[in-house]
């Protein structure tokens, strides 16, 4: 029989949950949806676009009651749940409906909040909420002239310029010296208010409102300092404030929101909560990507999809007026411990600061053009290394129309919301034939939730409708068994915070059960990397072992700096004999490689033969090679043998985005075949040079110089280094040498001799090391 899932709250946040939840398993519960508001489902953010003309309230429908009735939910509209009994799972509502449930979640959303001044009971004083607040101040609006809106925050100034279109006279009342305060700095809310006074709105900065006077009616606000206003409607949009009645008065642990874990439970049994009414350490979010992705969380925990859960979100905000580009994200405060870079345009109005810590973004501001939003956010979720010609490429000011379209990589992002590229929304145009950007919103989401994006949807569809563009749609997918590209492939992962092979599988709808070759080692490197010290086992009867056409299979064992001892020898010929093993060889790599394994029996060789085998899959650093035995000098190698097998034990078997190759000697007598390796430690006069960036493949180079030292420590430090920046910034297939071409051998240099920044990188290796061994040798 399936589980009873009683949502409370048909807002946003709740709903989407239910969509996910469809989605991954559509008959494990029977829903039900309680809803306050007469409405089915809608977009409340895009309220002020409908008092701004923009749309209309039709369009901000998200699901219409159809919707509801085609999936078999049960929806009680203009109904509320008053009391949970949670000992025996049931709902009471204010009509004495009685719901039960086994599962519920409560998605209550917030309440506008009134500033606690005399007055505000008077005619003419509004919030701006719901649909039922919007359709009053648009009726209020044909009668009256002055128009106060208290609160410069996001909400206050969309619903400002509304009024302004309604025909009103508007001014905005805000307590702090500058608009936006929390999203913008200084410089670019000034530049904000200048562009809104053009637009006809006045500006009243540090003022506190003391009191709404008036008859019966509102007819100016007082403040504190003892100045007034006229004014003959009031909207109230200071903030607003979670929804949490129902669950105090139920006995669910509450504190500013309603307390949950990472898997949105709160500290009563079978009982969730998300959205606007959640806690989620210490944290109450407002805008529409955490909602979304808490549901996603959520919906995953609620189908038995293990995942590590919700983890917290990056914010970013957009402001809905025409005529305004502007985006923040992140944190873009600035400290001891940060660094930014910054452009201002006066004369076009353009301002763009940027926040590091190291070389990561952190924090990001833009007014004016808005451009590289997506690839900043992108940046800052993934933590992405930027190096010196990135950080000038986000500075510069972007070509407009069609150029800056044609200019953009398919894969990134135009709707971060609901993760939505380029790419995609070509596809669905030209395939699909859309010709307007609602057809695009219903084909794709794109500019369906927090609709920011709406301007770049709408240049996109006239990009592709020009003579501008001559694009195919690129169908380099990651392979064969999904229809996405790498890099949705990677956003996906963490949109939808999938932390195995299985749950990519499952939620990415991949095509084969068990993916490939080129999928599971291109995964598993992605999950290395963006969940450090993960465990990232694969579920395959055969992990290191290499298939051949004859159907046996192949075994290459990890031999140390090439070297190996009596011991090791005698338990290779020994396991040889005993399962009739005929075939070995050595390979270039110097390892032995045995061939002709039978299936039945490849779990006892690897088991019997205590010696780590090399992953048959995955890129790593495959050998260090020292040339052992190859010696055209009397020069003594004890030393760098030693330090290959450190080297080795150290990072070999770590998941690199490229094969790579290390290759030592301890003198300059074989430098030509040394340097042709991707990294070489040679030693010289007492020290050691260390060389980067060799290729032996298509196109044969020597390695650049990175570096010289002395000390043996330092040789560790660098290497380890180097090969944790690049595996955090290379791209997967990325050979070394071509990520020392993009990323500037320069900037790379400058990473690893700031000591803190270099071993920040060890650390991380180190972390990631243990897992790596630990599925190495199952």
């Amino acid at each position: 029989m399936r589980q009873r899932l009683v949502v409370v709250g048909n807002g946003m946040a709740g709903v989407r949950c239910v969509e996910e939840i469809l989605k991954r398993n559509s008959e494990l519960f029977s829903i039900s949806i309680i809803g306050s508001e007469p409405h089915p489902n809608y977009n409340r953010i895009l309220l002020s676009s409908v008092l701004q003309g923009e749309a209309s309230f039709n369009e901000i429908t998200i699901n219409k009651r159809e919707w509801y009735e085609e999936n078999g939910i049960d929806l009680y509209t203009g109904e509320t749940a008053i009391k949970i009994d949670s000992q025996n799972k049931q709902i009471t509502t204010n009509l004495n409906r009685v719901i039960a449930y086994d599962k519920l979640i409560i998605a209550t959303g917030s309440e506008p909040f009134v500033l606690p001044i005399p007055g505000v009971e008077k005619e003419g004083v509004v919030t701006f909420r719901t649909i039922e607040d919007c359709k009053k101040i648009i009726e209020l609006s044909k009668g009256h002239k002055q128009a106060a809106v208290i609160g410069g925050g996001v909400l206050g100034l969309e619903a400002a310029r509304g009024l302004v279109n309604l025909g009103l006279k508007v001014k905005v009342v805000h307590n702090m010296d500058y608009l936006m305060q929390r999203q913008l700095d200084p410089t670019s809310s000034k530049m904000l208010q200048t562009v809104l006074e053009q637009q006809g709105i006045e500006f009243y900065l540090g003022k506190v409102t003391e009191k709404i006077a008036g008859e019966e009616r509102v007819e100016k606000l007082e403040f504190t300092d003892g100045t007034e206003i006229e004014a003959d409607l009031v909207v109230m949009a200071v903030g607003v404030k979670p929804n949490i009645g129902l669950a105090k008065c139920s006995g669910i642990e509450t504190s500013h929101g309603i307390i949950v874990n990472d898997y949105m439970a709160t500290r009563t049994s079978d009982i969730y909560a998300l959205g606007e009414c959640a806690q989620h350490n210490g944290i109450v979010y407002g805008l529409v990507k955490p909602l979304y992705e808490q549901g996603q969380a959520l919906a995953n925990h609620l189908c038995g999809i293990e995942e590590q859960g919700y983890q917290g979100s990056i914010l970013s905000t957009s402001l809905k007026v025409p005529g305004v580009d502007l985006f923040s994200v992140g944190d873009f405060t600035e400290n001891e411990t940060s660094k930014m870079v910054k452009l201002e345009n006066q004369l076009e109005g353009i301002y763009k600061k940027i926040v590091f810590q190291g070389d990561i973004i952190v924090g990001a501001v833009l007014f004016g053009e808005t451009a590289s939003g997506s690839k900043l956010l992108d940046l800052i979720v993934k933590r992405k290394h930027v190096n010196d010609d990135e950080k000038r490429q986000l500075l510069q000011i972007n070509e407009r129309g069609p150029t800056l379209f044609k200019q953009m990589p398919q894969s990134e992002m135009i709707c971060n919301c609901n993760a939505v590229s380029k790419g995609t929304i070509m596809e669905a145009v030209l395939q699909k034939g859309l010709t307007t950007v609602d057809e695009i919103k219903q084909c794709t989401k794109a500019s369906g939730s927090c609709g920011g994006c709406k301007s770049m949807v709408a240049g996109l569809l006239t990009y592709i409708n020009s003579d501008e563009c001559d694009e195919t749609i690129e169908q380099n997918t990651l392979c064969k068994c999904t229809e996405l590209t790498e890099d949705e492939v990677v956003y996906q992962i963490q949109q939808k915070q999938l932390s195995s092979l299985e749950d990519v599988f499952t939620e990415l709808n991949w095509k084969s059960e068990n993916g490939c070759s080129t999928c599971i080692s291109a995964i598993r490197y992605y999950l290395a990397m963006i969940y450090p010290g993960h465990d990232r086992s694969i579920k395959k009867d055969i992990v290191n072992a290499q298939l051949e056409e004859d159907g046996t299979y192949s075994l290459v064992l990890q031999m140390y700096g090439g070297m190996t001892n009596v011991n090791e020898l005698q338990m290779i010929t020994n396991v040889m004999k005993k399962y009739q093993i005929l075939e070995v060889g050595l390979t270039a790599e110097q390892r032995f490689q045995l061939k002709g394994i039978q299936k039945e029996v490849i779990h006892a060789v690897c088991t019997e033969l205590k010696i780590p085998s090399i992953p048959a899959l995955d890129n790593t650093i495959r050998y260090v090679n020292t040339f052992f035995g190859e010696k055209l000098c009397q020069c003594s190698n004890e030393k760098s043998k030693q330090l290959a097998i450190e080297i080795e034990k150290e990072v070999g078997q770590i998941l690199t985005p490229h094969r790579v190759i290390i290759g030592f000697s301890a003198c300059k007598h074989q430098e030509k075949d040394l340097m042709i390796k991707d990294i070489s430690i040679i030693g010289n006069n007492g020290g050691w040079e260390i060389y980067v960036g060799g290729s032996t493949g298509q196109h044969i180079q020597q390695g650049e110089l990175l570096t010289v030292t002395k000390n043996l420590h330092e040789v560790k430090l660098f290497l380890s280094g180097f090969v944790q920046y690049y595996r955090e910034t290379g791209n997967y297939q990325e050979p070394i040498y071509e990520w020392i071409k993009r990323v500037g051998m320069i900037h790379i240099r400058e990473v690893l001799f700031e000591t803190s920044l270099c071993r920040q990188l060890v650390e991380r290796l180190e972390e990631d090391r243990a897992v790596s061994l630990e599925y190495v040798t199952k």
